[in-house]
């Protein structure tokens, strides 16, 4: 399996460790969306092994920080996956998104917008 994210050259990543790696979204949802991909060409979250999902976790740990720090205006975090075309997801490679929420946004709305255009 080939996915669009097994291309994605190194030097795009925002952090990365053994298992997994970081990348903004293209589509964002809100400013500072990311993308947290194993490393490994899996479709689901339920094809993870106890590693991988220890990395991703420190990844997801590690951006989340770097945001906050970064811009204050952050408020929480929507943390989530898509599993199967009919729950949403339209690339086959498992990733996590990672959505700043700051107070008054329109993440959700731009994230079912922008879901089209993926």
């Amino acid at each position: 399996m080939s996915t669009i994210f097994s291309n994605i050259p190194e030097d795009k990543w925002v952090m990365s460790n053994d298992k997994a790696f970081a990348i903004l979204d293209i589509y964002p949802a809100s400013e500072g969306h990311t993308l947290v991909i194993p490393k490994r060409e899996i479709e689901t979250f339920f094809e993870l092994n106890d590693d991988e999902l220890i990395a991703i976790k420190q990844l997801i740990v590690s951006r989340k920080e770097e945001i906050s720090l970064a811009d204050s205006t952050v408020e929480g975090f929507n943390i989530f996956i898509n599993n199967g075309r009919v729950a949403g997801q339209t690339v086959f490679h498992l990733h996590f998104h990672l959505i700043p929420r700051r107070q008054g946004d329109n993440a959700w709305e731009n994230y079912f917008q922008n879901l089209r255009k993926a």
